[in-house]
């Protein structure tokens, strides 16, 4: 399905309804927006994995613009600040009030720009293994420590130079040590891919983007969550998310020996615990 949002066809999917019969009346049940990973990724990367929690919430896939089935649109708007817009947008065009929005990794850094813009909006958040704004020297050591220096050397050539020639090496010995285990091939192959947008970004507002400072806006209860092996958006990012954030409102949750993204590695509880979230 698509959507027209800030001059852009936004391409979205929707999974379970949003009235459920319970007995002689309809429940309502809220709604869960999922922000996916990369830039240059698309929603796939959720998939299956959330179907789970249908009971729950209805659950809504979005592609940024510039991403997977989603419009690309003018180059010059492929920042955060846009996505983040993009997101109220998506939301005022379908009526969708008060969304529990999920970012993972480059969608949580979507999701966090957005908070800080849009703080009247969410119902709730969930920040999944991403930075507030980018380390490099604290992203090199982790992948020092989880993949060698084969790793770091291959992530640190991507970062400071994002293009064709340096992404293989990136593919091969960086993306490998994400997580406990290879990225399965069948997640790699499905994804709707424009890697234009993952080196216009890489090379540009991800080496200089902040929005720590901004949490302090955040008006509603927010889950963070990380992984203590995670290599590119290491857990101490997402320490200082948790400590920018209002104390009364954020519940951080580490998992030890986990990567990016701690539902892959640990589904059971990473699940338990959003589950437990929506459902506060």
């Amino acid at each position: 399905m698509e959507i027209e949002v800030n001059g852009v066809r936004l391409f979205f999917d929707v999974d379970g309804e949003k009235l459920e019969p319970s007995g002689g009346e309809m429940r309502e049940k809220p709604t869960l927006l999922l922000l996916h990973g990369g830039p240059g990724f698309d929603h796939s990367t959720f998939k299956p994995d959330f179907e789970p929690l249908r009971d729950v919430a209805q659950l809504v896939y979005l592609d940024h613009r510039g991403n997977g089935r989603s419009e690309r649109g003018p180059t010059d708007r492929w920042c955060l600040d846009q996505w983040a817009d993009d997101v109220r947008g998506f939301c005022d065009a379908l009526g969708i009030e008060k969304p529990i929005v999920f970012g993972q990794s480059f969608g949580g850094m979507v999701a966090i720009a957005y908070a800080t813009r849009h703080p009247d909006h969410p119902g709730r958040l969930v920040f999944s293994s991403t930075s507030a704004r980018m380390q490099l020297p604290r992203m090199l050591t982790r992948f020092a420590e989880v993949g060698g220096e084969t790793a770091r050397e291959a992530a640190e050539r991507f970062w400071t130079s994002p293009g064709p020639d340096t992404l293989e090496a990136y593919t091969r010995d960086a993306l490998s040590v994400y997580g406990r285990a290879p990225t399965p091939r069948e997640f790699m192959t499905r994804v709707r891919w424009n890697l234009d947008l993952l080196f216009h970004f890489a090379g540009g507002e991800a080496m200089h983007y902040d929005y720590l400072a901004g949490l302090a806006a955040v008006r509603c209860p927010t889950l963070v969550l990380g992984g203590s092996r995670d290599p590119v958006c290491p857990i101490e990012d997402q320490a200082d998310i948790a400590a920018a954030l209002p104390e009364g409102l954020v519940r951080f949750e580490r998992f030890e020996g986990c990567g990016h993204g701690v539902y892959r590695d640990e589904p059971e509880r990473g699940f338990a615990v959003i589950r437990e979230f929506l459902s506060g």
